[in-house]
């Protein structure tokens, strides 16, 4: 897809989650419209993936280790094609496979996250699988910053530079902000580029809500051999939405009917700007 395709579908994939968060009741919104570019870059262009064959060994894996920002991961397998969109609709019912988290028993979901640090330790052994069964797929793990205060991520991030394990990369959301507060004062970070460094993997610092910029980035790595890969995607929480972006109080805020409505026209309104051409079916 091209760039300006990519940012299309990224502003739908947004106007999706914002749907079946307000349907639902519930959800974790702010960290679901940081993270949309991230997934948009990688499941629409990068990740080597095949529909069809969900369970296909050679394919990309992906792991959300940031499991409660699932919303934008469910509408963008269900746009895909891994399931019916109509199943959207029961997003958090009673009965749904479409859980809070990841679920496995949906096709395109590698494993069930949720409990914060795990996402990471699980990847380094599916990517030194890969690197023992002589296999080329690559293993995409994202991560949230406040989960870097987890110490499990840190022995993954000395393992996954022991074994050299170049087709690992590891993604942080940095929108800088968790359930209560920023994370500078919840659990101070940084330098966080420089402590990744120090674990011995090859660190790029991005604007993770610019899709040149992840897409190139994605397509890059590894720039490095021997060395797994961490992307710092500095993004801004409740990315798309105006009176969302940057407020804590969005990190699991329900958007009631008049916010649904103001929000889904503005990302209608990005849409109808970036395709030129009048509403984007």
């Amino acid at each position: 897809m091209e760039i300006q395709d990519l940012k299309i579908k990224a502003a739908q994939i947004r106007q999706d989650l914002l749907t079946i968060i307000h349907r639902a009741k519930t959800g974790h919104t702010g960290g679901s419209l940081s993270n949309t570019d991230i997934l948009t870059a990688l499941y629409y262009e990068i990740m080597n993936i095949d529909v069809a064959n969900p369970k296909w060994e050679e394919r990309d894996r992906f792991v959300a280790s940031k499991g409660h920002s699932v919303e934008s991961l469910w509408c963008i397998l269900a746009d895909r094609g891994f399931f019916p969109k109509e199943e959207l609709k029961t997003y958090s019912q009673f009965g749904t496979r479409l859980i809070g988290h990841p679920n496995n028993k949906v096709p395109g979901i590698e494993m069930n996250t949720g409990a914060l640090g795990h996402g990471l330790p699980i990847s380094v052994g599916m990517a030194l699988a890969a690197k023992r069964d002589g296999r080329s797929y690559r293993v995409f793990c994202l991560m949230g910053d406040g989960e870097q205060a987890e110490g499990s991520n840190w022995e993954a991030a000395m393992a996954g530079a022991h074994y050299k394990l170049d087709n690992l990369v590891g993604i942080i959301d940095r929108n800088g902000l968790q359930i209560s507060g920023t994370t500078e004062e919840v659990m101070g970070l940084e330098p966080l580029e420089e402590k990744w460094a120090a674990f011995g993997w090859n660190v790029i610092s991005i604007d993770g809500n610019s899709m040149e910029e992840l897409v190139q980035t994605f397509r890059n790595v590894p720039e490095i051999e021997g060395k797994p890969t961490l992307v710092l995607a500095n993004t801004i929480k409740g990315k798309g939405v105006s009176f969302a972006e940057g407020v804590p109080g969005w990190h699991h805020h329900v958007p009631n009917d008049e916010e649904l409505e103001r929000g889904l026209t503005e990302l209608q309104q990005k849409i109808d700007e970036l395709s030129g051409e009048g509403q984007v079916k």
